[in-house]
């Protein structure tokens, strides 16, 4: 019964993508691939044409309902590159990949309004901006012109110096008031569709990350799709004391409780074993849930 209970948090939704409805009635599972060289975990693996098409067609074999492709690496400490740059690690892949895969939803994570604008031109359908606006002040007229999907993240800080010493009174009730603001903000630039990211491990401690998936459901309260990113993060690592390449096992536990919790897409590296996580959680879904 208590499982019932938890699972009773999840509500469905529906988005336009590339003038298709997408819907959210059931978690969905999107695929990162990184075209940076400098990932946490994956990086330089997938930073040509060729390397990021093959790892594409494995996602999507594996499950994957949406890929999410990036070229600013915005793992802790990490350095920022150009825009010219960022340009030329992802609108060439975003090409090929809607040319080869054309019926998969493609978001590209980025957090400039001139990134986001080619790469949907480009054919991505949606915009995942971890600073949700905030650093770069053409992104929400950007979002609002293009009329496409924007998932917004809350982080605390930059990449480079997130980590160093992030503080809250009390997490979760300050983002959701963060996100309380922002949802007015996004309204009034004319943006319905919305997804939440509470942002795990930007500008967080251990012990942040884990009240804060603790309290995961309290954010329904906001009646926004909910987007979780702990595949392979510190929270898992530093716990476990693992490195990323051996954080699978504890990703999918996360992923496991962020579901029960009413999640509506996990942001992975490990496809398949996201949606495996997803089918078992969904046989204890009660029916009308």
């Amino acid at each position: 019964m208590q499982i019932y209970l938890m699972l009773s948090h999840f509500k469905s939704y529906s988005i336009k993508v590339n003038d298709k409805l997408f819907l959210l009635d059931r978690p969905r599972v999107m695929g990162i691939l990184n075209t940076t060289n400098d990932s946490f975990y994956d990086g330089s693996k997938y930073h040509t044409i060729d390397s990021a098409l093959y790892r594409v067609e494995t996602m999507i074999n594996e499950g994957a309902d949406i890929i999410d492709i990036g070229g600013q690496s915005s793992r802790p400490g990490a350095d920022m590159i150009g825009p010219d740059e960022e340009l030329k690690r992802t609108v060439p892949v975003v090409e090929a990949v809607k040319k080869r895969f054309p019926d998969t939803p493609v978001s590209i994570d980025t957090f400039r309004a001139v990134v986001a604008r080619a790469n949907i031109e480009a054919g991505a359908g949606i915009i995942n901006d971890i600073s949700a606006g905030e650093d770069d002040a053409e992104m929400l007229h950007t979002v609002a012109k293009l009329c496409v999907p924007y998932i917004a993240m809350h982080k605390q800080g930059q990449p480079k110096t997130m980590q160093i010493n992030p503080q809250y009174e009390d997490v979760t009730h300050t983002i959701l008031d963060y996100f309380r603001d922002k949802i007015k903000l996004f309204q009034s630039h004319g943006l319905t569709d919305l997804i939440i990211d509470p942002g795990f491990g930007f500008g967080k401690t251990l012990t942040h990350n884990y009240t804060l998936m603790g309290e995961l459901e309290l954010f329904h309260e906001l009646d926004y799709p909910l987007l979780i990113g702990v595949s392979r993060k510190s929270m898992v690592c530093k716990l476990l004391k693992v490195d990323p390449k051996d954080a699978l096992n504890g990703s999918t536990v996360l992923h496991t409780v962020a579901l029960l919790k009413g999640a509506h897409i996990l942001r992975v590296h490990d496809v398949k074993e996201a949606v495996q996580a997803i089918r078992i959680v969904e046989q204890f879904r009660m029916p009308g849930h």
